[in-house]
């Protein structure tokens, strides 16, 4: 599902601010878990975003299963601002360390702060 997110963007060039957290999608509340055991239905799912420093709008998002790595989409959020963008920086925590994500970085002629 592709989604388009409106935004206002901040002046000069983004700031891209990146990272991913789980979320459960359904399931039993955890006092029922702990009471009777975990559920065969418990569903997790992974978003990884990306949002602009200056206005904290969201500028990228994908959602996958829980077990997708966080490396792998960076490039794909890169590829949701488009190229007349100019990207500064994108600051992400250390599971971005990675050569692709290096590469995608540069692609984009912006600096890593990982």
């Amino acid at each position: 599902l592709d989604v388009t997110i409106p935004y206002r963007g901040s002046k000069g060039p983004l700031h891209l601010l990146v990272d991913s957290t789980g979320i459960k999608v359904e399931g039993e509340g955890e006092w029922h878990r702990r009471k009777h055991g975990a559920s065969k239905r418990r569903v997790r799912r992974k978003i990884h975003i990306g949002i602009d420093e200056e206005t904290p709008e969201i500028r990228a998002v994908e959602v996958t299963s829980s077990n997708a790595g966080d490396a792998p989409m960076l490039p794909k959020l890169l590829k949701q601002i488009g190229l007349d963008r100019q990207i500064a920086t994108v600051t992400a925590d250390g599971a971005y360390d990675t050569r692709a994500c290096h590469d995608a970085i540069a692609d984009r002629g912006a600096a890593a702060i990982i």
